[in-house]
């Protein structure tokens, strides 16, 4: 299979509005995984956190919070997947079971911003300090709800606390070496999907919105943490490759799979991301709005950030 890899079509590897689309391109790459994978319960859990996501989920509010929305989740997920085809191209082993804890991870490890009927007061950014710990009670309760295997909820809450960036992974507790293995799957999908996004540099105004509803970070302003993005990003490299095993260079093994290019598409496009940072942040504060200029996203925030 040959990919004539122009920039319209890589910008399409990070479009994932779609959840249609998603689940197809996910349960394809998946089969090429184990040919015999059974998609049942991850195609239920897909189709009830997007359910969640819109309200129509028993007891929950649609998901309002602008930045950890169901794109980035969507985002996170498809990245999972493809890194997880990519690592097994290089020889690692993953078996059904693996795939699924994952995929699971993956879908809900943000749905601890997602409010409660009795809790719809702000967006759910007020959650942003312990949105992990709730993605885990909420992934417990729903596993008890509907017989789930219980095997999986020790792995799975260990996995999903890997994309805790407070959390290093000596501090997490895994029942063993492969549950780690997932985790690190989980935690480098997290950050890599999320910022190779080519709307990410925009989108860092809705975390700003976030963060000031959760009075998280001690940003004084969206101009202060588009500069903090830039260290963000450094330290982001170092999880990456300290805590995380550097196993995202195993996402060149997916894109040479299907077309025929051994690029890491997803690091490209988070260093261009980071590129364009530089060159916005070395302007003066006032211009810096100007240059963000993908999805209307600074149309759409600007009023609410008092300029």
């Amino acid at each position: 299979m040959q990919f004539t890899h122009t920039s319209a079509e890589i910008n399409n590897f990070f479009i994932n509005d779609d959840p249609v689309v998603v689940w197809k391109k996910a349960l394809e790459i998946v089969l090429c995984i184990s040919p015999e994978y059974n998609p049942r319960i991850a195609q239920t859990i897909f189709d009830d956190v997007i359910a969640l996501f819109g309200g129509n989920y028993p007891g929950y509010c649609p998901v309002k919070t602008p930045y950890h929305d169901l794109r980035h989740t969507l985002d996170v997920f498809l990245c999972a997947v493809r890194l997880m085809h990519g690592m097994q191209l290089s020889g690692t082993p993953l078996s059904d079971d693996d795939v699924t804890m994952v995929m699971i991870a993956a879908l809900m490890h943000d749905i601890g911003y997602a409010q409660r009927l009795e809790e719809e007061h702000g967006t759910g950014a007020q959650f942003t300090r312990c949105h992990v710990d709730r993605s885990n009670a909420f992934m417990l309760q729903y596993f008890t709800e509907k017989n789930l295997p219980s095997s999986w909820v020790a792995p799975l809450k260990q996995i999903i606390l890997c994309s805790n960036p407070a959390l290093n992974m000596s501090e997490i507790e895994f029942p063993n070496e492969q549950a780690r293995l997932l985790g690190q799957i989980l935690g480098t999908a997290d950050m890599t999907g999320q910022m190779a996004d080519r709307t990410y540099l925009e989108k860092l105004l809705f975390l700003y919105l976030e963060f000031e509803e959760a009075h998280f970070g001690n940003y004084q302003n969206i101009h202060d943490l588009l500069r903090n993005t830039q260290m963000f990003y450094e330290s982001a490299r170092i999880r990456l490759r300290d805590q995380f095993g550097d196993i995202n260079v195993n996402l060149s093994h997916y894109f040479k799979y299907w077309y025929g290019i051994e690029n890491n598409y997803y690091i490209e496009s988070i260093e261009k991301n980071i590129a364009y940072l530089t060159k916005v942040t070395a302007v003066n504060d006032a211009n810096h709005l100007a240059m963000l200029k993908r999805g209307g996203i600074v149309q759409k925030v600007d009023p609410l950030l008092g300029h």
